[in-house]
């Protein structure tokens, strides 16, 4: 099993989009509003200020609840920040 890039910092931006940086140097979005308005485990996550507060923890991103991103789906299904 390939181990994915882990997350060395997170930062909230609009539209409940998330700017990634990896270990390799990478710079990614990841677009969070799928999973806000379709899962209920994510449903604080609407209140921008509570959306603003994620961190990295470990392989992945959380908030303070325990809301997280598994760090395959982090990775894979992020974009490459267009420069």
């Amino acid at each position: 099993m390939e181990i994915e890039p882990r997350p060395i910092e997170v930062k909230a931006l609009d539209n409940y989009k998330l700017y990634l940086k990896f270990q390799t140097g990478e710079e990614k979005i990841y677009d969070m509003k799928t999973w806000i308005e379709n899962y209920a485990c994510y449903k604080r996550l609407k209140d921008r200020n509570y959306f603003k507060k994620v961190k990295t923890r470990g392989c992945t991103i959380e908030w303070e609840n325990g809301e997280d991103v598994a760090p395959e789906s982090l990775y894979q299904d992020s974009k490459p920040v267009k420069r």
